[in-house]
């Protein structure tokens, strides 16, 4: 009686196992397909903003209420904190000649999303420079799965991306090799966009 006890108890286990693997996968596709509307506005929203002016943002506290600024120029890279609600917070995007209203819809759109940092990223194909952008998002449903703070952070490129028989990146180069960003393997959730979970949101 004791060793068929012992034996369900082992199945169990293994089963409760296999699936807390696939868990995070599962779920960050199916957050992706749930938020998708939201989730593309803010990547075109920030993609058209920074092409006018660079521009990145970082949420820097947990209740999403002071959001840190970076402003380049063409020699210098400023960086500032504000509370979202402060006056001061819209007289600085004016003063380095932002579009305000484009930048605060960014800022409002990033905080309903729960999205803690979105960012440009530089790499290389064939000695030819390409862009992306990198977005975190620390969703509340992941308080349940995860005993540590876990952030879902995306990648959206321009053009299709290729991906082994797993789903995970590959390089464009070597097709039989994984392509890391940041040193983290991601997974495919659509051609041109991609994700891993991790636990820090940059």
């Amino acid at each position: 009686m004791n060793a068929l006890i012992n034996i369900s108890c082992f199945l169990l286990l293994l089963m409760f196992s296999s699936c807390a693997t696939s868990l995070p996968k599962h779920f960050a596709t199916n957050y992706y397909k749930t938020n998708e509307q939201a989730i593309v506005k803010i990547e075109k929203l920030y993609s058209k903003t920074y092409k006018v002016k660079p521009i990145v943002a970082e949420y820097t506290d947990n209740t999403f209420n002071y959001v840190s600024i970076e402003m380049k120029t063409d020699s210098v890279r400023y960086i500032y904190e504000f509370n979202v609600k402060e006056n001061r917070l819209q007289d600085t995007l004016q003063k380095f000649g932002y579009d305000t209203s484009s930048v605060m819809t960014l800022i409002r759109d990033m905080k309903s999303l729960k999205c803690t940092w979105i960012n440009t990223l530089d790499y290389y194909v064939d000695d030819k420079k390409q862009s992306l952008v990198f977005m975190s998002i620390r969703p509340k449903a992941f308080d349940g799965l995860f005993a540590n703070k876990k952030y879902y952070t995306l990648t959206f490129y321009k053009q299709p991306q290729y991906y082994d028989a797993e789903g995970r990146l590959l390089d464009k180069r070597n097709r039989k090799r994984l392509r890391k960003v940041n040193n983290e393997t991601f997974w495919r959730i659509n051609d041109k966009v991609c994700y891993t979970v991790i636990d820090h949101f940059r």
